[in-house]
């Protein structure tokens, strides 16, 4: 996931001040103030770091403890981050979309003595359970915020101090030492904070930088996940070591693509949603057998490249024609100059993969959980089979249990929970250090993985056969009207789904159809139902029997983190799913 010798930090705490001294005045980050972009230098980041980590030394900050930061994606983050780590503090991150209730579980069951907040909203969910959180102290606010001390004052007390105790709190900190607790977004159950030492995070953006030459010195990367991720954080992580600007989203969904259109990253790191509804909206106008001919010759012509062989003419007549009026203009959607897309977090389908990859937009995945310091496999330019989620980094071990359970080992997982996390579940380390990580996969003749499943996901029928969702929901949500798919069939009789209307695309079929345009009124339309069932009859054709979804119903909303129904990650919570529409579920069965 990247190249370049990096800066040579020992651990998190030392990487920012190494990194100004290697790329000065060059840009760090790039971020939206004032509806203009501008560009904050690596000298300017750390000196700013500076100051945060001396005023949390003023408020009386010692090493080892936490500080919770509850944020979005944005540049504060950042500079809070590395701010608690100078001084010599462990970063507990919570994620913005939490409710009071779960930030009062993170804060309270990592212990944190400080939060630093980003406005006034995330500041009232802290001081909504205030009384559930004794040993919080303080709560330092980015934005200005009633019962908060504004980050600018903390600023200003550290620029009193002296900027040699930072230096020393850095010095003092070892690669054991935890840089963060992650509590994991889970899709069951309360979160389980991960301890990630600085040994962990400093050897997992060394075997990505040994990978390959992805992310490089000036090519700036466009982040919109969540920071509180460890995905995010991995990439922001490198960035700063081996010099490449990280470009903050505005903060508007609707904008992302606006956005990478002005910014024009080299390197998108991303999750499936994002490349799922582009492939819909792409390929919405088009007919579908259009669509797979124009992907298989942009692989055929690509992958030919590639290999180095000469392109037959007719050929690339062909291709220079479907270049003009299909390739570039995907291409333009993400700035015109990606060189390549990251995908993680959850499964995608391989069609769309070739899709992108045939226009000129590798989206290649990699795999990795919380508790492996994010990544363990991945896939780059020069080494990848679409399909699969690449080849374990150098320094890390893969191998497949018994019962097909994927096995990782290496200087990158984690050494445990904190608190009062659940060490029983996914994510228990075997005392010959083999982590098992609850997905199922293979491991081809080439090493690179396959992800099948999830153990907990698997559903076995009223009639004893085994199902794994994840292909079949991916196929539907390929759909340019479907937004979400849960399949529900464990001990059941057959297959049903939940699916959810994409409330940009449903609304073009309304118009065209004479029909309200409302969502609501929408899911519950014959003539929507009808278009739905036949998308289901197409994806049904490709499996057995056994494995199609028999019957359906649609929400009148879509799947939503706000309703606790996904993770930051839009991963869906299967368990929440089944318990909050146990009644609808049961009514397809009803004869």
């Amino acid at each position: 996931m990247g190249t370049g010798t990096g800066t040579d930090s020992r651990t998190i705490a030392d990487i920012v001040g190494l990194a100004a001294e290697r790329y000065g005045e060059q840009p760090a980050a790039r971020f939206k103030r004032d509806g203009e972009w501008v560009d904050l230098s690596y000298a300017e980041l750390s000196e700013t770091v500076s100051e945060i980590a001396r005023g949390l030394i003023d408020l009386g900050l010692r090493p080892g403890e936490r500080v919770a930061l509850l944020c979005t994606t944005r540049v504060e983050w950042t500079l809070a981050d590395f701010g608690i780590t100078s001084a010599g503090g462990v970063v507990v991150p919570i994620y913005p979309t939490n409710s009071p209730e779960e930030c009062a579980w993170v804060a309270g069951d990592s212990q944190s003595r400080f939060a630093i907040a980003e406005d006034a909203a995330q500041v009232a969910k802290l001081v909504a359970v205030r009384d559930q959180l004794p040993q919080l102290e303080a709560i330092i606010a980015i934005e200005p915020a009633e019962g908060a001390l504004p980050l600018d004052e903390l600023r200003a007390r550290g620029r009193a101090r002296d900027a040699g105790e930072v230096a020393e709190r850095v010095a003092a900190v070892t690669p054991e030492d935890p840089y963060t607790i992650i509590y994991t977004s889970g899709t069951t159950g309360p979160p389980k904070g991960c301890v990630l030492s600085h040994g962990n995070y400093r050897t997992v953006t060394r075997m990505c930088e040994a990978a390959d030459d992805v992310i490089q010195v000036d090519e700036p990367v466009y982040l919109f996940l969540p920071l509180a991720h460890s995905y995010a954080l991995l990439i922001q992580l490198l960035c700063v070591d081996v010099g490449a600007p990280l470009i903050y989203w505005s903060g508007d969904p609707d904008q992302i693509i606006p956005d990478l259109m002005a910014t024009r990253p080299v390197f998108l790191p991303s999750v499936p949603r994002i490349f799922e509804k582009v492939y819909a909206r792409v390929t919405s106008s088009m007919e579908s057998d259009r669509i797979a001919a124009a992907t298989q010759l942009g692989l055929q012509v690509r992958r030919m490249r590639a290999a180095g062989q000469e392109v037959p003419e007719p050929l690339q007549a062909a291709f220079d024609r479907a270049d003009a009026e299909l390739y570039v203009n995907v291409r333009n959607l993400f700035g015109g100059r990606l060189k390549q897309a990251t995908t993680g977090a959850a499964p995608i389908a391989r069609e769309v993969l070739e899709f992108f990859y045939a226009c000129g937009v590798p989206v290649l995945e990699g795999y990795g959980m919380t508790e492996t310091s994010t990544v363990t496999t991945v896939s780059t330019l020069t080494d990848h089979k679409l399909g699969t989620v690449g080849r374990a980094l150098a320094g890390s071990e893969l191998r497949i249990a018994d019962d097909g359970e994927v096995l990782v080992r290496g200087p990158h997982v984690f050494g445990g929970y904190y608190g009062s996390g659940d060490t029983t579940a996914f994510g228990a380390v075997s005392e010959d250090g083999w982590l098992h990580t609850g997905d199922l996969g293979s491991l081809d003749e080439d090493g690179y993985l396959s992800i099948t499943g999830r153990k907990k996901d698997i559903m076995i029928t009223a009639g004893g056969k085994n199902l794994a969702p994840a292909n079949v929901e991916n196929d539907l949500k390929r759909s340019r009207w479907i937004s979400q798919a849960v399949m529900h069939a464990d001990r059941r009789p057959y297959p049903v789904a939940l699916l959810t209307l994409d409330p940009d695309e449903i609304v073009h079929f309304a118009r065209e159809h004479g029909l309200p345009e409302d969502v609501v009124t929408l899911s519950r339309h014959p003539q929507v139902i009808e278009l739905i069932q036949g998308e289901l009859d197409r994806v049904n054709a490709n499996y057995a029997q056994a494995e199609r979804i028999k019957k359906f119903f649609l929400l009148d909303h879509d799947l939503s983190q706000e309703t606790g129904e996904l993770t930051p990650t839009l991963k869906v919570k299967r368990t929440v799913i089944n318990d909050l529409y146990a009644d609808e579920f049961e009514r397809l069965y009803d004869p």
